[in-house]
């Protein structure tokens, strides 16, 4: 036998009543549905929801809140109503609706309108009120767009973020008179030192704050550095219009800044890849620890030195982290041997195996897919596999090779104890040893000291 279909009842009245022209309560529409029902085979009734007194030009109504959770719950399997306009009188609340009926695999049948998404014909107008609807969207999208376009053309500011310096009164721009001192201040300094950097502690030094009361990031004053809105433009859809707020900043000022800028990401662009790029993480604070260099004076040659460097010190400062950077140079060879020695050790992958398919915080379902993968390859094959993951990644270069190494590596936690590397298993190590993408599986992880007596990585 069939299981029961679970109908919900939803009626509403207005505040209006006496526009009403066919009923006059909402007990009268539950009694017609109710019989309509009962009319059904199969159907059993779950619940009646009543809003009554309550507008239908909006959703903002308790029982229809209370019938869309339960309906998101999956407890009912059509929603009845007497007519359309009970549920909603708003084409666009009608049609957001009947989305997140189909969503959930709800049917809804108007019983005097021959509406009934269940049927195949009101299923086929459903989908054509919903392509109307889709239509409907994108052409007041277009809209918006072409009048945000208009209000640029005309020097509008159409809104958003606030930018430092500026406050907003009647949907306007207005020059914040103590911030824009600091605007410009924050441009005149940096065309002095040419560096973010030295911008950051003089900010820091004179204790100047940004709106929340915080020391500004670097990565603040490099938007303020080349947000145009200071020079009286608006930048909208890459195009750059004329403004009716007034400027904080010369045109002349804010053009040397970027040329300033350019300047230094073209004298300090790195060249050479870094095979751990995005993957190693700084235990302390969480950080990504992203590629970075310096350039120091040794022996009278000017040096350059590359380095994996906690984020936090870059956006907080050189205190923010004890860890700070490490040398990119000695922590790529350090892991690399230690991985390929324990590829060579049998013993040691014996029971890496082991400590994974028995370690309780691995989820269960990822024990048992690791199960599957011990016991269909043998130690000695996986080893092999290892050793040739090794072979495959000497011979190839640059941006490749990093993203050849993401394939196998899933992430590397720095401290300065151990080094804990999460690698990526695959129910297929055949594909990956060919290079195809594995099945993405955190099984678990290899730990190794990041620092001995005979080979320290700390820069």
């Amino acid at each position: 036998m069939n299981k029961a279909k679970q109908c919900a009842i939803y009626t509403r009245v207005s505040t209006d009543v006496q526009a009403e022209k066919e009923f006059s309560s909402c007990e009268a529409q539950e009694e017609k549905i109710r019989a309509f029902i009962q009319s059904q085979n199969n159907w059993r009734m779950y619940k009646v929801y009543s809003d009554a007194g309550c507008t239908g030009a909006n959703t903002n109504r308790p029982a229809l809140q209370e019938l869309l959770e339960d309906i998101k719950q999956k407890k009912i399997d059509i929603i009845l109503a007497y007519k359309i306009d009970r549920l909603t009188r708003s084409p666009k609340d009608f049609y957001q609706l009947i989305e997140v009926f189909d969503k959930y695999q709800t049917d809804f049948i108007s019983i005097t309108e021959r509406f009934d998404t269940s049927t195949p014909a009101g299923r086929l107008l459903r989908n054509i009120m919903l392509t109307f609807a889709q239509f409907e969207r994108e052409l007041t999208s277009e809209r918006t767009k072409d009048k945000l376009l208009e209000r640029v053309k005309k020097g509008m500011w159409n809104g958003g973020h606030t930018s430092y310096g500026y406050e907003r009164k009647s949907k306007k721009l207005i020059i914040n008179k103590k911030e824009a001192e600091i605007v410009r201040l924050i441009f005149e300094t940096y065309l002095e030192t040419g560096s973010i950097n030295e911008l950051y502690d003089l900010l820091k030094e004179k204790n100047i704050k940004n709106r929340q009361g915080k020391i500004f990031s670097k990565e603040h004053l490099a938007l303020i550095l080349r947000n145009i809105t200071y020079t009286g433009k608006i930048k909208y859809a890459g195009q750059i219009y004329r403004g009716i707020h007034q400027p904080i900043i010369s045109q002349e000022l804010f053009e040397i800044a970027q040329k300033t800028h350019k300047r230094r990401i073209k004298k300090f662009r790195i060249y050479r890849d870094f095979l751990f790029g995005g993957l190693i993480k700084c235990k302390e604070c969480g950080y990504t620890m992203s590629a970075c260099f310096t350039n120091k004076h040794r022996n009278g040659k000017l040096k350059r030195y590359y380095y994996y460097r906690c984020t936090s010190v870059n956006k907080k400062g050189w205190q923010a982290c004890s860890i700070k950077e490490v040398s990119a140079e000695r922590i790529e060879n350090y892991i690399l041997e230690n991985l390929e020695r324990i590829s060579l050790d049998k013993n040691y992958i014996e029971n890496l195996v082991f400590r994974l398919n028995h370690n309780l915080n691995t989820p269960y379902e990822d024990r048992i897919e690791l199960s599957k993968v011990c016991s269909k390859f043998s130690v000695e094959t996986i080893i092999s596999i290892l050793q040739s993951f090794f072979s495959a990644l000497f011979t190839k270069k640059g941006f490749e090779r990093n993203l050849f190494t993401k394939r196998f590596i899933r992430e590397i936690i720095y401290s300065k104890e151990n080094i804990k590397i999460n690698l990526f298993y695959s129910g297929n190590f055949k594909n990956f040893s060919a290079g195809k993408s594995p099945a993405r599986l955190q099984a678990g992880g290899a730990e190794i000291p990041s620092e001995n007596k005979e080979n320290s990585i700390f820069s």
